[in-house]
């Protein structure tokens, strides 16, 4: 049984990560069958410093039939800046995209807030019964949509990448990314497994998919000023972005084929 009601860093963050990081944990019990995900030893609660303040880094991380790890994690540094990250990684039997989920808060309120399910199918696209149910969603509008970064071609059509400028903003994109939650839990539970050939085009999709999440520099500075370059990259590698060994080989043996066949 998933607790979600137990002391958590998510208590003392701003209120739209609070809301958020209960609705995912809400959702995940709600519509999957959870089981615990060990996650590598020490980096369940990490604290650390980070310009003269206090780092503390919380993850929770378990794992379905249909997916191999679905992480959240909550920061806070001082009572300066609040962050929310979240990615559900499919196992490679089934075809699904990836959800994330990321909001930065500081003392100026909400800075960015990104939701997506990034496709891993060799289209790049996401299948219909995707398309109709995120199309069937209520629109929300914004003031301010935020730029993607350069290396972000892994996003969907339907990538949500804001500045919430008031409440009404932060309860439009708490609703959205909370619909493309259900959406996606809802379809994978009715997903079917797929060949294995199949799988291993879409185990290089979700590779794809975390070579370009490593690229963030951003995330990257942060994680080795509080804590050095080797932890940085560890973590970044073992926990944000993790593709298993298994995963990187799948994706040798695509690229293998795909130049034979040239």
């Amino acid at each position: 049984m998933l607790e979600t009601s137990q002391p958590s860093l998510r208590q003392e963050q701003h209120p739209l990560i609070h809301r958020l990081a209960e609705r995912i944990l809400n959702y995940w019990q709600k519509y999957l069958q959870l089981s615990a995900y060990s996650l590598p030893e020490g980096l369940g609660y990490v604290e650390g410093k980070l310009e003269g303040e206090r780092l503390r880094i919380e993850n929770r991380c378990y794992q379905t039939p249909q997916f191999r790890k679905m992480h959240l994690e909550l920061a806070k540094v001082g009572k300066n800046l609040d962050i929310l990250h979240c990615v559900m990684f499919p196992r490679p039997e089934y075809p699904l995209p990836m959800f994330g989920c990321d909001i930065v808060a500081g003392r100026g309120g909400i800075s960015a807030a990104i939701a997506d399910l990034s496709p891993t199918s060799p289209e790049k696209t996401l299948s219909t019964s995707y398309i109709k149910s995120l199309s069937a969603l209520p629109k929300a509008s914004f003031t301010e949509l935020r730029e993607l970064p350069s290396w972000a071609d892994i996003f969907s059509d339907f990538c949500l990448f804001v500045r919430p400028h008031n409440l009404d903003e932060e309860r439009d994109f708490l609703e959205r990314a909370a619909g493309y939650l259900r959406i996606h839990c809802q379809q994978a539970v009715h997903s079917i497994p797929i060949s294995a050939q199949q799988q291993k085009l879409y185990l290089a999709g979700q590779k794809y998919y975390c070579t370009k999440q490593q690229q963030n520099d951003k995330t990257r500075r942060v994680l080795e000023k509080a804590f050095g370059e080797e932890w940085a990259e560890n973590y970044m590698t073992s926990v944000l972005f993790d593709v298993p060994e298994s995963i990187a080989n799948e994706q040798l043996v695509v690229h293998s084929e795909q130049s034979i066949n040239k």
